[in-house]
Order: structure tokens, then C-alpha cells, then sequence
């Protein structure tokens, strides 16, 4: 058995608090709900310092948690409120078991501005960078229409499908960036260790070289002399460019060079279309009007232009455009989104059709990513072989010439 002290409320709305022996916390909170008592909070007691377990981080605004963690968290509180269970009983069963210290302290102080009259969607919009205007306003739609357990399972479903996507992407990167990160390893060695040793022993023999062979050690010499200098200059170019990219203009460059890159441009587009569709398919379907649905999209859409565009499809709607005809004003969206809005919109069922927009472009992207993991590979192994073999054989041309002319 294990002390636990307790606070809670009791049906008058009267504060109290004490301590109970259990076995469990869960059992100690079941014994504290016999008592006609609400319990709020319920911490273990330290026998030996007589001092309660700190189980919660500080955390602000600016605090975030993983993907993964956010995903968990929406999942069981949907089944909690699914089951029936109050909201701040919801919260304190899911803060009693959570592992994550930062997430604890997120829900800690949701459960806090709660008990303090707010909403809980209210108490959401605290932490921005864990739940954002698309989360926000799926929960506030959900209070006012009492289908918050609906909500939070589509909550769930599209971070879900959203991080398997990005996993995706991330997944397909990998390969071709170790490839890259090896040629590069490999060329730096050769220039700064290998080609020296080359050098020195050319110069000692006193044979003339070729121009392969000059031009290599020439370089080799380069690197070696301002290395330093190269890398300043490297990390001088990254800090200029996330600095251009931070300012709007530079943003909008940028994006707007990436969606011109061969392929990399397609898959881009591929992935904004496949975004705003599940964003917006959820949206509707949570009760969430189209016109705030766009601003929210438009957010999330993760490109300048992009963004851009579906900001003005909404002033377009709020105008009395159809959706469709908006979307197809802005030239972004292929054709097989555009007559898929307008079955939905004739049908009244937008919030499927966007869905199985999103289905779609899902595979879409698969088939992109896959596709353009096939072309990196035998590309960068092939870009690999060339310089490799360069280097070796300018290295080489030397010796074989020094062979022929000792046997003349």
C-alpha cells in the first residue's frame, strides 16, 4: 500500500483535500470518487522526505512535444470522452499516466484553466506550438455542437495520416543524404590525405605530370590551405539563406524556386494538394464553416505560393464564388481536385469528396517519392564512382608513365 495526497471537489462545489492509502493511484482515485468527491489532483506521497513526487515540468507557450505524443494523447482522450467520461476527470486520468513530463505539464495546465471557468478549447489555444488553429477550432466546433468525442477521433485519424505522410518523405531522404554525406567523406579524405602522400612523392621522383594530375593536386593544395575559409564561407551562405527565407519576400522565392525544380516541384504539389484535402475534408465534416476552414488551411499548406493562392480562394468564396471555381482560378489545383469539389458541392457530401481527394493524393505521393528515390540512387552512386575514379586515376596516370619510362 502507497500514501497518496489528494485534492478535489466535492457536489457543493467545496475544495478539500487529505490522504489516502491504496495500492494504486487508479484505485486511490476510484476510493476518492466514493466519497461523492471530484478528484483533481493526486500525487504519491515520499514516505521518506514527506514530500509529494514533482511529476510536472514548467511549460509556456512555447513549448512543444512530438508528433507521436500528440497523436497518443488524442487517441485515449477520445476513448475516455467516448466512454463517457467528464472532461477534467478525462484529464486527470491522462496526466496521472503520462510518461511525457512536458506533456504532463501541458495537460496540467489545461485541466487548471478549466477548473477556472475556461473552455477547453480556450485552454488549448495556451499552447500554440502543441495544438494549433486547425486543432483549436476543431475542439471549439465540437463544444458547441456536444460531439467532442467525434472530434477528437478525427483529430486523431488526420495527424495520423499527416505524420505517416511526412515519414514518408523524411523516409524516402534518407538513403540518397547518407549517399551524399559518404561522397562528400570520401573526396575530403582523398583531398587532405591521400592525394598529398601523392604529391610529396611525385615531387621527390621529379616526373612530369599530366594535366589531370596537376589539376587534382592543385586543388588538393586548395583545400587543404583554406579549408578553413571554405567552411566559414559554408556556414556564412546557410545563416544568409534561413535568414532571406525568414523575411516574406524571401519565403515567397524560395517556394516559389522549389515548386519550379523538376520533380522535386511535382512532389511538392503533390503533398500541398494531398494536405489541404485531408485539412479540409476534416474540417467540414467537423461542423467548422468553409471560409474559416480556408484560413486555417492555408496554414497549414507548408508553401508561400500555395498559401497564397488559398487565401485568395477564400476571399474569392467569401465573394460567392463556388469553391471550385476558386480553386480553379488559382492554376495550382489539376483537374481531377477541381471536378471532385464540384460533385461534392452538387451532392452536399464536400467533406467526402475532399476525403477521397486526399486518399488519392496520399498515393500519389507515395508513388512521387518512391519514383524519385530510384532516380537519386543510381545518380548519386554513379556521381559517387566518377569523382572516385577521377581522383584515382590522376593519382595513377603518373606511376604508369614512370613504369614506361624506366623499361625504355
Amino acid at each position: 500500500m502507497a500514501a497518496y495526497r489528494w485534492r478535489g471537489k466535492k457536489r457543493n462545489g467545496e475544495y478539500t483535500k487529505g490522504e489516502i492509502e491504496a495500492q494504486s493511484s487508479e484505485q486511490a482515485l476510484e476510493a476518492i470518487r466514493k466519497m461523492d468527491i471530484f478528484p483533481i489532483d493526486v500525487k504519491k506521497k515520499n514516505d521518506f522526505l514527506n514530500l509529494s513526487i514533482k511529476s510536472t515540468k514548467e511549460v509556456g507557450p512555447k513549448t512543444k512535444i512530438s508528433d507521436n505524443n500528440l497523436i497518443v494523447f488524442t487517441r485515449q482522450f477520445s476513448s475516455l470522452v467516448d466512454s463517457g467520461v467528464p472532461i477534467l476527470q478525462g484529464l486527470t486520468i491522462m496526466i496521472e499516466q503520462q510518461k511525457d513530463m512536458q506533456l504532463k505539464g501541458i495537460l496540467t495546465k489545461i485541466r487548471e484553466g478549466i477548473e477556472s471557468g475556461s473552455s477547453l478549447s480556450d485552454s488549448l489555444k495556451k499552447f500554440p506550438r502543441v495544438f494549433n488553429d486547425l486543432y483549436v477550432s476543431l475542439v471549439e466546433s465540437g463544444e458547441k455542437g456536444g460531439v467532442l468525442d467525434r472530434v477528437f477521433k478525427r483529430l486523431a485519424v488526420y495527424f495520423e495520416k499527416i505524420l505517416k505522410l511526412k515519414r514518408k518523405i523524411k523516409g524516402a531522404m534518407i538513403y540518397p543524404i547518407i549517399v551524399l554525406a559518404v561522397a562528400i567523406g570520401v573526396i575530403v579524405i582523398l583531398m587532405t590525405f591521400v592525394i598529398p602522400v601523392f604529391a610529396n612523392l611525385f615531387a621527390s621522383v621529379g616526373a612530369k605530370l599530366p594535366a589531370l594530375t596537376r589539376d587534382v593536386i592543385s586543388f588538393s593544395d586548395f583545400m587543404r590551405e583554406y579549408i578553413f575559409y571554405i567552411l566559414i564561407a559554408f556556414a556564412v551562405l546557410v545563416f544568409l539563406f534561413k535568414t532571406y527565407g525568414k523575411r516574406e519576400s524571401g519565403r515567397r522565392n524560395i517556394d516559389k524556386l522549389f515548386l519550379k525544380i523538376p520533380v522535386i516541384g511535382n512532389l511538392l504539389k503533390k503533398v500541398a494538394i494531398a494536405r489541404f484535402a485531408r485539412t479540409l475534408s476534416t474540417m467540414v465534416e467537423s461542423g467548422v464553416p468553409i471560409l474559416a476552414g480556408l484560413g486555417i488551411v492555408s496554414k497549414t499548406s507548408g508553401n508561400k505560393i500555395i498559401e497564397e493562392a488559398l487565401l485568395q480562394t477564400k476571399e474569392d468564396v467569401s465573394s460567392g464564388s463556388p469553391l471550385s471555381s476558386a480553386l480553379n482560378k488559382t492554376k495550382l489545383f489539376p483537374p481531377l481536385v477541381i471536378q471532385m469539389v464540384i460533385v461534392g458541392e452538387k451532392t452536399g457530401n464536400l467533406d467526402a469528396m475532399l476525403n477521397k481527394v486526399a486518399d488519392y493524393y496520399d498515393e500519389e505521393v507515395d508513388n512521387a517519392v518512391n519514383n524519385l528515390t530510384q532516380m537519386l540512387e543510381p545518380a548519386l552512386i554513379v556521381f559517387l564512382g566518377i569523382v572516385v575514379g577521377t581522383l584515382v586515376v590522376a593519382m595513377y596516370l603518373p606511376i604508369f608513365n614512370l613504369g614506361k619510362a624506366i623499361k625504355g
